[in-house]
């Protein structure tokens, strides 16, 4: 059987990436996983990926959430370096 660590092993993205995709798509994290698979091998899905951590880092510093700003601020520093693919103009 295939567990939940499994998956995100196999996956595109971090387990924290993962994370935050699930607590932004308030979705559970196996789903979090599929759709991550999907977004990150789909046209302009990186690009997707890369928007909602924006949306989630101007969301946390609009509630004075500095700490979650920069907690989020890290994943999509790791994200970016990742995926380069994922920034505008970069094609």
């Amino acid at each position: 059987m295939i567990t939940l660590d499994d998956m995100e092993d196999m996956c595109s993205l971090t387990r924290e990436e993962i994370a935050q995709l699930a607590d932004h798509e308030h979705i559970t994290l196996e789903a979090a996983v599929a759709e991550a698979e999907a977004l990150m091998h789909a046209h302009g899905g990186p690009q997707h990926v890369h928007a909602m951590l924006c949306e989630d880092i101007r969301s946390a510093l609009h509630a004075d959430d500095t700490a979650g700003a920069k907690r989020l601020f890290a994943i999509l520093r790791g994200f970016v370096t990742a995926h380069p693919e994922a920034v505008r103009g970069s094609e």
